[in-house]
């Protein structure tokens, strides 16, 4: 199983919802000139998802050798509307969790 197709099952096992990917956007945020996140977020319409129509995703490394990948996913909901904003927004919710 290939990157994408990875994601796309995450997607729809986590939204319940047909997912169909649209694009590849390169991400970089910045913090008090540091970089503090740099990646491709990937771009997938939904299908019968009565929340959004898009979602953005990607994964990571994870320091847990139980769970050794990290998928995250973020349903394009304001104030997510964007791939850089779905990276600001876990980001800022990765922070409020204390990871």
């Amino acid at each position: 199983m290939n990157y994408l197709d990875e994601l796309k099952e995450v997607i729809e096992r986590l939204h319940e919802s047909h997912a169909e990917y649209v694009e590849t956007v390169p991400v970089k945020e910045v913090f008090g000139g540091q970089t503090v996140w740099e990646g491709e977020v990937e771009v997938f319409d939904l299908t019968d998802n009565p929340n959004a129509s898009r979602v953005f995703a990607w994964a990571y490394d994870f320091e847990d050798p139980e769970k050794p990948t990290q998928h995250v996913t973020v349903l394009q909901i304001p104030p997510a509307t964007t791939p850089e904003n779905a990276v600001r927004a876990s980001i800022v919710a990765q922070y409020r969790e204390g990871k």
